[in-house]
């Protein structure tokens, strides 16, 4: 039940321009940042070579371009999961959902399932560019798969969060609107200072991302990324419980 309604979910993202036109977006945006910084290494190499340990590919084309690619996704990840719901409400179907025998487990998981596959294709299009690489340079492969590793956690929280915002809301463009300043919110608290830093420190999904992108794999940041993904999903689940439950 569960690839049934992501194959209806899916057919019906790749039938609309959107799918493809963010992904167009994307992969425009990010060759030009990855030619830019592959092109900044190229004039920096006579200057490395007098350093002791000099930094390489990885450090100074690859991990920018995930860090880039993370910020991007941010704003195209919540395009994708806005009317995963709102269709539903706007077009009247949401009450033959609601009155379906389908769990909303099972709605709930197939619809965050089709947001996974279009995000995965996102992200098979990132990967291919440093991969590329490797046909005439040295990459530091456990950074680049602790790094791709990172990416595929952050897009997937993404989802998660863009999908129970969606579940609020009628409107496609509120939850747009409302996924992407609760995933800026959460990008940048780690700026507070004071006090409470640490805390915030903890709650900043940029944090654990970027201990990730350097390489670091620590369980902490694993289990981080997956109790937001699974809150975002109970949630999701919760409230569409409740809205069959009010009837």
């Amino acid at each position: 039940m569960i690839l049934s309604i992501a194959g209806k979910e899916l057919r019906s993202l790749f039938l609309s321009p959107l799918a493809w036109g963010l992904m167009a977006v994307m992969q425009l945006l990010l060759a030009w940042l990855f030619l830019l910084q592959l092109e900044a290494f190229i004039q920096l190499q006579p200057r490395l070579v007098s350093l002791e340990n000099p930094p390489g590919l990885t450090d100074l084309v690859v991990i920018p371009l995930f860090d880039s690619a993370a910020v991007i996704l941010m704003l195209l990840v919540p395009l994708l999961s806005m009317g995963l719901f709102s269709r539903e409400y706007q077009s009247g179907t949401f009450g033959l959902l609601l009155s379906s025998p389908v769990t909303m487990t099972c709605i709930v998981f197939g619809k965050f399932l089709a947001l996974l596959v279009v995000a995965g294709l996102m992200l098979l299009l990132v990967a291919m560019m440093p991969l590329s690489l490797l046909l005439g340079g040295n990459l530091d492969l456990g950074t680049l798969a602790a790094g791709l590793l990172g990416l595929s956690l952050m897009v997937a929280s993404y989802a998660a969060l863009g999908l129970f915002l969606s579940s609020l809301t009628r409107q496609p463009a509120v939850a747009a609107v409302s996924s992407y300043g609760l995933l800026l919110l959460l990008w940048i608290i780690n700026m507070t200072g004071g006090k409470s830093e640490g805390v915030f420190l903890q709650l900043a999904i940029s944090s654990h991302f970027h201990r990730l992108l350097q390489g670091l794999v620590d369980s902490a940041d694993l289990v981080y990324f997956l109790l937001l993904i699974g809150t975002s999903l109970a949630l999701t689940i919760h409230r569409l419980e409740r809205l069959r439950h009010d009837g």
